[in-house]
């Protein structure tokens, strides 16, 4: 029985259990696959490294206060972040990986970085 390469449909020789005749082609056909998925989380982490960045930048320390003017105004984008803290008073911290923030009045945030 002859077998055919799923990429490019050439005759694939060697063991009967072999689904392509060239590692180009079996390397192609897998990068194809879940090709949507793969660029969905692509972006994700690429924004969520943005944010990260910015937060760094803004606090280089391990606590500091910034306006939301000045996160907006580095494009951040508070619908992404990595998990939510909440204190046993009900304070919320949003961090993105250990940079953390918690909305203030007058639209002020405190900035934190959590290194444990």
């Amino acid at each position: 029985m002859e077998k055919s390469c799923l990429e490019c449909g050439e005759k694939v020789k060697g063991r009967a259990d072999k689904k392509f005749c060239s590692d180009y082609c079996r390397n192609s056909y897998n990068n194809k696959l879940d090709v949507e998925d793969k660029n969905l989380v692509r972006n994700i982490n690429n924004r969520l490294k943005k944010n990260y960045k910015i937060l760094s930048e803004l606090n280089p320390n391990q606590k500091t206060k910034t306006h939301r003017d000045k996160l907006i105004g580095n494009n951040f984008d508070f619908n992404l972040f990595t998990s939510i803290y909440t204190t046993k008073k009900g304070t919320i911290y949003y961090f993105v990986y250990n940079q953390g923030y918690l909305e203030l009045e007058n639209d002020y945030y405190m900035l934190v970085k959590n290194d444990k």
